[in-house]
C-alpha cells in the first residue's frame, strides 16, 4: 500500500485530494489529508466586506463537504516535516509515513514582521483585510469613518493576490462616492514597485486607473516602521507618510513548519521547480499554489492551472516516467474596478498582460485590459464557480498553459 499525504486543505490542497481520488485505487493507495481548521474561506470574498457586498458568512463552508470520501481526513497543527525520512510530524502526536507528499499550505500575513504594525493602533485605525477577522473590523469601522486620509500600502512582495490592493483602492474610491464623503477622503496607494504592479504593460494601464481615480500612487517606498503614535509609516530611508486609516497588506509568509523542517527560503516558502512543481530538494515531495517560492502569482487561478499540471506530473512519477515542465506561471486576474466595472488580465512568466478577448479568441465573452461591466460579472459569477467546481477538482474551460490566441500585441 502506497502512502500520499497531502498537507493542507485550502484550495490547491482540496483541488488535488479531489483530482487524485478519482484516479488511485484505493486498493493500492492510501490518502491522508491533513489541515488545521474545520472552515474553507473563500479568500477573494475577503476584498468585498468592508464595503458591504459580503458577509463573513458569504466566504466560509466546512471544509469536509469538499473532501472525497475514502480518504483519511486529519485535523492537527502540523509540527514538521523530516523530509530525509519520508515522515509529518503532527501537533497531536501522531507521526505519518508517506511514499509522495504534497505540501499546499499557503501563506499568511505576520504583522509582526514590521516594527510597530501590530502595536496599539492594530484594528483600532489600522487594518488587514487578508484574514476574515481584519476584514470585518474594517467593515464595522467604515460604517461609522468621516473621511480623512486612507493609506494602502504593500510592505512587501510577494503577496497573496497582487491585485487585490489594487482593487481595494478603487473599491474605497466607489464607495466613498456611493456615502456622498468621497471629497471628504484623500486616497494614497503605497508600494515597494516601481509602478502599480508587478508587470509594466498593467503596472502602466492599471497606474493611469489610479490618476483618473484621484488615487495618489507612491512607488518605491519600503516600509520600516509604523509610529502608530504619530500616524505615520517610515521607509527605511526614513521618508514618512502620514495617515488617518492605514489598510496594510502586511509580510506574507509560508507555514511555519517549513522552516523549522529546513525546507524553506527565507519567508518559508519552498524552492520549487517552475515547470514541473517537483520539489528542488526531494524527488518525492512536489508543492503547490502558495507554499511554492515561484515567481508566478500566489492567487486562486494559478492554484487551479497548476493542479491540471501536477496532477499529470504526480501520475508520472508513480509511473517512473519523467516529469513534464509544463507549468508557465500561467495566471488570470479579474480585477475590480469600482462602479459595477471589472478588469481582466492574462498572463504567464514570459509574456505581458495583453489586450483582447478571454476566453474565446474575438468573441470573450470577457475583455482584456478593458474595464468593462461583463468583466465585473465574471468576478461575482467567480464566486459559484469557486465552491461549485473549481475545488472539486472539475474540468474548467480554461486552459492551464496560457493561450495566446485572441490577443493583440501592442
Amino acid at each position: 500500500m502506497k502512502k500520499l499525504v497531502i498537507l493542507g486543505g485550502g484550495t490547491a490542497g482540496t483541488i488535488m485530494v479531489n483530482k487524485l481520488a478519482t484516479v488511485l485505487d484505493p486498493s493500492d493507495w492510501d490518502i491522508t489529508l491533513v489541515d488545521e481548521y474545520e472552515t474553507h474561506y473563500y479568500q477573494p470574498g475577503y476584498l468585498f466586506i468592508p464595503f458591504g457586498i459580503y458577509t463573513k458568512e458569504d466566504v466560509m463552508k466546512p471544509k469536509r463537504d469538499y473532501f472525497p470520501t475514502g480518504i483519511n481526513v486529519i485535523m492537527s497543527t502540523i509540527e514538521g516535516v523530516r523530509p530525509k525520512e519520508n515522515k509529518v510530524e503532527l501537533s497531536n502526536g501522531k507521526v505519518l509515513s508517506y511514499d509522495y507528499l504534497i505540501i499546499a499550505t499557503g501563506s499568511k500575513i505576520h504583522p509582526e514582521e514590521t516594527e510597530g504594525m501590530n502595536g496599539d493602533g492594530w484594528r483600532q485605525n489600522i487594518f488587514d483585510f487578508y484574514t476574515v477577522e481584519g476584514a470585518c473590523a474594517l467593515e464595522k469601522f467604515f460604517k461609522t469613518w468621516e473621511g480623512g486620509k486612507l493609506v494602502i500600502d504593500i510592505v512587501e512582495m510577494p503577496i497573496k493576490c497582487p491585485v487585490a490592493p489594487l482593487e481595494f483602492a478603487f473599491l474605497a474610491d466607489w464607495w466613498f462616492t456611493e456615502q456622498g464623503i468621497r471629497n471628504k477622503v484623500d486616497i494614497e496607494f503605497v508600494t515597494p514597485l516601481p509602478g502599480a504592479f508587478t508587470k509594466p504593460i498593467a503596472s502602466k494601464f492599471l497606474g493611469k486607473f489610479l490618476e483618473k481615480k484621484n488615487i495618489h500612487l507612491t512607488a518605491e517606498f519600503n516600509i520600516g516602521s509604523v509610529n502608530s503614535d504619530k500616524n505615520k509609516i517610515v521607509s527605511w530611508d526614513e521618508k514618512e507618510i502620514d495617515y488617518d486609516v492605514l489598510v496594510t497588506i502586511p509580510t506574507n509568509m509560508g507555514a511555519e513548519f517549513i522552516a523549522d523542517s529546513g525546507m524553506g527560503d527565507d519567508i518559508n516558502f519552498i524552492p520549487t521547480n517552475p515547470g514541473t512543481l517537483q520539489s528542488k530538494a526531494y524527488e518525492n515531495i512536489f508543492v503547490i499554489g502558495d507554499a511554492t517560492d515561484l515567481p508566478s502569482s500566489k492567487a486562486g487561478s494559478v492554484a487551479h492551472f497548476e493542479a491540471d499540471i501536477l496532477f499529470e506530473n504526480f501520475i508520472r512519477a508513480t509511473e517512473n516516467r519523467p516529469l513534464k515542465a509544463d507549468f508557465d506561471g500561467h495566471a488570470n486576474c479579474f480585477i475590480e474596478s469600482g462602479f459595477g466595472k471589472g478588469i481582466l488580465i492574462d498572463f504567464n512568466y514570459d509574456v505581458e498582460p495583453l489586450p483582447g478577448k478571454f476566453p474565446l479568441p474575438g468573441i470573450g465573452p470577457f475583455s482584456l485590459l478593458e474595464e468593462t461591466r461583463m468583466n465585473h460579472w465574471g468576478k461575482m459569477i467567480f464566486r459559484w464557480v469557486y465552491w461549485n467546481l473549481l475545488l472539486k477538482g472539475a474540468e474548467l474551460p480554461i486552459e492551464a498553459q496560457m493561450n495566446l490566441a485572441g490577443k493583440r500585441r501592442s
